[in-house]
């Protein structure tokens, strides 16, 4: 028995899919804002404050591995409903959270191991999600485009060690934009209207990040959202990417003149 904690977009629908594939037993506990799993039979909309609730939940279903996947809204703390469990654990969150989100996945992972609830990698039913090291498209860089990626990837390691930080664009050698907490769209949105040209998203998990909840995902709305920003290439991370969508993002790079690339 898998429990699934899961949030929005694509990802999540794509680890459930898979389960049902291989028949093996779940149940969710649905982080979306709108219940988006009610359709399921096995699904259950609990506030992610009511920790008592939640740990019954998994206890009673005699299950002892879950997966978290998709986008989980940080709620605000003041307005969360907790249960006495939740009451108990959030002096902790709040601590993390002091932290970024980042600290706060890794506490409520924490919290789950104290009561023998092991959080494993969300891949581990869908490996083909992930990517290894190699070049994807008809179009490859540069010796001189791999010689910025390089010194583009020693930026990113020391930027992401602040929170939020998972992608840049470089060009020329030099960072035109950084992520936020608000997300890659909002980055490559930003850079349409400066009219840069002829930039590189490199986009790598975060230094603290914990792999085995959260991994940095790209799709094909990645790609257009690049493509709308002038950008000539992707760079990700072996196997610590999420692609989404993997052929298409493929065919749309090749169709546009993109590279795709994973150190």
């Amino acid at each position: 028995m898998i429990g699934l904690f899961l949030g929005e977009k694509k990802l999540p629908i794509k680890i459930l899919n898979k389960l049902k594939r291989k028949k093996i037993k779940y149940f969710i506990i649905d982080l979306t804002n709108n219940n988006k799993f009610k359709k399921d039979k096995n699904s259950f909309f609990i506030s992610i404050g009511k920790f008592g609730k939640i740990l019954k939940l998994i206890h009673s279903k005699k299950c002892k591995k879950v997966i978290f996947a998709g986008n989980i809204s940080k709620p605000k703390i003041s307005r969360l409903k907790l249960d006495l469990k939740g009451i108990y654990y959030m002096p902790r969150i709040i601590k993390a959270s002091k932290l970024g989100d980042a600290a706060i996945l890794k506490e409520l992972i924490k919290i789950l191991a104290e009561h023998k609830i092991k959080v494993i990698k969300l891949n581990y039913f869908n490996p083909e999600l992930t990517i290894t090291k190699g070049n994807y498209t008809k179009i490859k860089p540069s010796k001189f485009e791999n010689l910025e990626i390089k010194k583009g990837i020693s930026y990113l390691n020391k930027l992401n060690a602040h929170n939020h930080i998972q992608g840049i664009i470089l060009r020329n050698g030099n960072i035109i934009a950084k992520e936020t907490s608000k997300g890659t769209k909002k980055m490559l949105q930003r850079l349409r209207k400066s009219k840069a040209f002829n930039g590189m998203l490199i986009k790598f998990p975060k230094k603290e990040q914990d792999l085995r909840a959260d991994l940095p995902t790209v799709g094909l709305e990645t790609m257009k959202d690049c493509k709308k920003a002038n950008i000539k290439g992707i760079v990700l991370k072996s196997n610590e990417n999420i692609i989404l969508d993997k052929n298409k993002c493929i065919s749309f790079a090749n169709k546009n003149k993109m590279f795709i690339t994973v150190k």
